[in-house]
């Protein structure tokens, strides 16, 4: 039992090239300096992907580890100084899952004070009730393990991982703003070809097209409107006589005639996206169809529900097997939540990576933006006065100017809040449960 427990998850440290940087690495070092300066009884359980094994492709096995350790000095002599004074808990995580296979890891981590237990979940106790730790992989079919502790028995989700994340890590300094590596960010997966078509508008196309391309897009809108009014008046179907009059064009002088030329350019760009874009609308549909039927896409609200649904339901049957369990704690999914189920609790203990939240332009037609920001949280679980006490605290990071001035024109708002905002403390009264 420990008298204050303390939890945080998917810190994702580690990888190749562009990933080998650690962007909240001060910020984790004066974490675990504070807790070491905390008196009386204390833990630190990180709830998997502690670090970003997967995101290695030219070491294997526990060399991933000692490079992890080589890359980040300082964040393990962290470790080592706040394991003196606390005892801290990894548990493996499906970024990390190489842990669980090789009994070295476990010798590699005993110097810096990292007590790794090679278990998918763990318990605790607080106010003689049990708390489930677990990360949380093995409720989502892409990162199950088919033989946890099997190095060769890897999921779906590492071949994808590796191959997309780990090369993202390796291509993204060959960009204008070395963007790529924040793919690992992107949540959930399937905005990935939203967030690839941003950056590539705003980061990556030409500057000149870009802005040569502004106009187009800014009155596309106007374009299509003119288009559909002068065919409603050629086939009769308006007694009008705005659009193929041209009279506002025409006594605009030399600016209308330029107007005009610019706004048929429009019309006539349109006519042709909207030939191309029947067939591929057919297509892309019945390719989403398919991909359904497999259970490879599924609507993106209802993807972020239906994930959060299968925890709160694993807790529902963790909380049904052992009445004494009144916390489940999980991570993976990086969205920081705490869920009451009457008087038990649910808590997913978020990430330390860099947040992207999906925003769309002021103006039609423009790519979305994906606004950067950081949510750098801790749970920390208590008793008082014969209750639990559930503490929710934030680590402040500024996350930059990493806009550039036209995402900052066009964004709908600067930062995006929480839907649900978790509350600082949560009081659970032992006596009723």
């Amino acid at each position: 039992m420990s008298a204050s427990l303390y939890l945080i998850s998917d810190l994702h440290i580690g990888g190749e090239e562009a990933l080998s940087v650690c962007d909240f690495e001060d910020e984790l070092i004066a974490f675990l300096k504070r807790l070491e300066q905390e008196d009386g009884d204390k833990e630190l359980v990180i709830a998997g992907d502690a670090f970003g094994l997967w995101e290695y492709m030219h070491v294997s096995g526990p060399e991933k580890l000692n490079a992890v350790i080589k890359q980040f000095p300082r964040i393990f002599e962290a470790f080592r100084s706040a394991g003196k004074k606390m005892k801290i808990t990894l548990i493996p995580g499906n970024h990390d899952y190489e842990l669980a296979c090789y009994d070295d890891c476990v010798e590699i981590l005993k110097p810096y004070n990292i007590h790794l237990e090679q278990v998918t979940s763990i318990i605790r106790e607080v106010a003689g009730k049990k708390i489930w730790i677990e990360h949380g992989m093995q409720r989502d079919p892409f990162n199950t393990m088919p033989q946890f502790g099997n190095p060769y028995a890897q999921p779906v989700g590492f071949y994808i991982t590796t191959y997309f994340v780990g090369n993202a890590g390796l291509y993204s300094k060959l960009g204008r703003y070395n963007w790529l590596k924040d793919l690992q960010s992107v949540y959930p997966n399937e905005m990935v070809p939203s967030w690839l078509l941003s950056n590539y508008f705003y980061k990556e196309m030409n500057p000149i097209l870009r802005w040569l391309l502004l106009p187009f897009l800014v009155f596309f809108g106007l374009s299509v409107f003119v288009f559909a009014g002068a065919v409603l008046e050629w086939l009769g179907i308006t007694n009008t006589n705005i659009f193929l009059n041209n009279f506002l064009f025409s006594s605009l002088g030399l600016l209308g005639s330029l107007l005009q030329l610019f706004l048929i350019i429009n019309a006539v760009l349109f006519v042709v996206v909207l030939i191309v874009a029947i067939p591929l609308f057919l297509i892309t549909r019945d390719v989403r169809s398919t991909l359904q039927r497999f259970n490879i896409l599924v609507d993106e609200g209802d993807l972020s529900v239906q994930k959060e649904e299968n925890y709160l339901n694993a807790a529902r049957d963790v909380f049904e097997k052992d009445p004494d369990t009144v916390i489940f704690i999980y991570g993976h999914t990086h969205q920081p939540s705490l869920t009451k189920l009457g008087e038990r609790v649910v808590i997913n203990t978020g990430t330390w990576l860099k947040r992207l939240d999906y925003v769309p332009a002021r103006l039609l037609y423009m790519p979305g933006i994906f606004v950067p920001s950081y949510c750098l949280n801790y749970f920390k679980i208590s008793e008082a006065d014969s209750r639990i006490v559930i503490d929710y605290g934030i680590f402040e990071k500024d996350h930059g100017q990493e806009l550039d001035l036209l995402q900052r024109l066009l964004s709908a708002r600067a930062a995006v809040d929480a839907k649900d905002p978790i509350p600082r403390r949560t009081l659970l009264d032992v006596s009723k449960i």
